[in-house]
């Protein structure tokens, strides 16, 4: 790499995280569209590496500067700071060779027109590299208001979750099944890439963890479907929705169509509608199962309002993977922390209201309802499914095993971190048959 390509990259870095940091934008989308500026695989994966890092650990990051400089940052200052917890991240987190780290990012400086201030970055940054960089509690990257509702509901666990949210995941590979044993990937994966370290999940029947960094286009058959990304978390849904051989399956929020996929992957079958509000998600799901080679009718709508799409005829299980507050993957979106408003939790409680209201009229007599979200707050998962069953008296729980959790009233509750997997909740519901 020139130096003229590693400054690109810091400097596309800290421009991502002045937007998502300092006005409010998704890390995901800033992440889609900045990372095509960069032709060279390998520097993408740096810069999102690199983003990532930093927002983890911009507590410590921004401790530092409080300490370090001598006036404090501005409001004007926000891509000064982004391109400080760059050099930060590097040298920090990434432990990447220091005078490389120091170079690029000085450099980066005078590429976003700051040359005047390219000779304070060096300071600090070589500060940074002599004496590290400050402690800070995990917590304190949590906003007071998320971070006692987490203490309420999971006293307990709570530093746990504070702490796994703050570290980087692991890559949870789903094997296709259709094409070939866990087992056999495994062995392909060890011999196309021995300085991995993978191993095959005792929990999550077709998963693979695994914990050294590695392109996902550098997976052998990830472009042809032998294998796709899915935390193992996730994966679980399949085994707790267990759907018939050949079932009608509504999958009610697709996007971006992972779960689907492995539906089907296991059962070829099943005549699954996958269904999105948002028309350009649910191409991606299109995209998804076209390259694992299965097939479901795709369809845009809201699956809180059948009356307008529903052809009357009942499905025999439904997976309604709502929108929710993710708070059990912030270490996959650490952006969730900047963002999230106490106001958001009470808008989407109403809105997994509404969408399990209307599934459960979709579903016919006998038939399950997986209710699943990627949350730890109690209010969206175990007090959301008790006011369901309140509500519903032809809805009763049926208990899943200890692999998906700890016990949360109707349903089961996994924290981040636990088993390497995500945060994840659910919760199975069967529609009495009136017998």
């Amino acid at each position: 790499m020139n130096p003229g390509t590693g400054a690109a990259v810091r400097a596309l870095a800290a421009r991502i995280l002045d937007a998502v940091a300092h006005r409010g934008r998704s890390l995901k989308a800033e992440l889609a569209a900045g990372l095509p500026r960069l032709p060279d695989p390998r520097d993408r994966a740096l810069a999102e590496a690199i983003c990532f890092a930093a927002l983890r650990q911009r507590v410590r990051y921004d401790e530092a500067l409080r300490r370090w400089m001598q006036k404090p940052l501005g409001r004007r200052d926000g891509e000064l700071r982004a391109l400080l917890w760059v050099g930060f991240a590097q040298i920090d987190a990434l432990q990447l060779p220091a005078h490389a780290a120091l170079s690029t990012t000085v450099e980066a400086a005078r590429e976003l027109k700051r040359s005047h201030q390219a000779g304070m970055v060096n300071a600090i940054l070589r500060r940074a590299q002599r004496e590290g960089l400050p402690a800070a509690a995990p917590e304190q990257a949590w906003p007071a208001w998320l971070r006692e509702r987490v203490r309420q509901d999971w006293a307990g666990q709570a530093n746990a979750v504070f702490a796994a949210s703050a570290e980087a995941a692991p890559l949870w590979l789903r094997v296709n099944r259709a094409r070939m044993p866990v087992a056999d990937y495994l062995e392909r994966l060890r011999q196309t890439l021995p300085e991995l370290l993978a191993s095959a999940s005792s929990l999550a029947a077709d998963a693979i963890r695994v914990d050294t960094p590695v392109a996902v286009a550098a997976l052998p058959g990830f472009a042809d479907g032998d294998v796709s990304v899915q935390d193992g978390a996730a994966q679980l849904v399949a085994d707790a929705l267990a759907p018939a051989v050949g079932a009608r399956v509504l999958d009610a929020c697709a996007a971006p169509g992972g779960k689907a996929a492995h539906l089907l992957e296991r059962d070829g079958t099943l005549r699954l509608l996958a269904m999105d509000v948002d028309a350009r998600r649910l191409q991606r799901v299109g995209e998804t199962l076209a390259r694992v080679g299965v097939r479901a009718q795709l369809r845009a709508a809201d699956a809180g309002e059948p009356s307008i799409w529903w052809d009357g005829q009942p499905f025999d299980a439904i997976l309604l993977d709502a929108p929710c507050s993710a708070t059990g993957i912030v270490r996959r979106q650490p952006d969730v922390l900047l963002h999230r408003r106490p106001e958001d939790i009470a808008a989407l409680r109403a809105l997994q209201a509404r969408l399990l209201d209307a599934a459960w009229t979709l579903l016919r007599p006998g038939g399950v309802l997986l209710y699943a979200t990627c949350s730890i707050l109690k209010d969206e998962n175990e007090r959301q499914i008790d006011a369901f069953l309140a509500r519903t008296p032809d809805a009763r729980v049926e208990a899943l095993d200890p692999r998906f959790g700890h016990a949360s009233g109707g349903g089961r509750q996994r924290l981040p971190g636990e088993d390497g997997m995500d945060g994840f909740f659910y919760a199975r519901l069967v529609r009495s048959d009136g017998a």
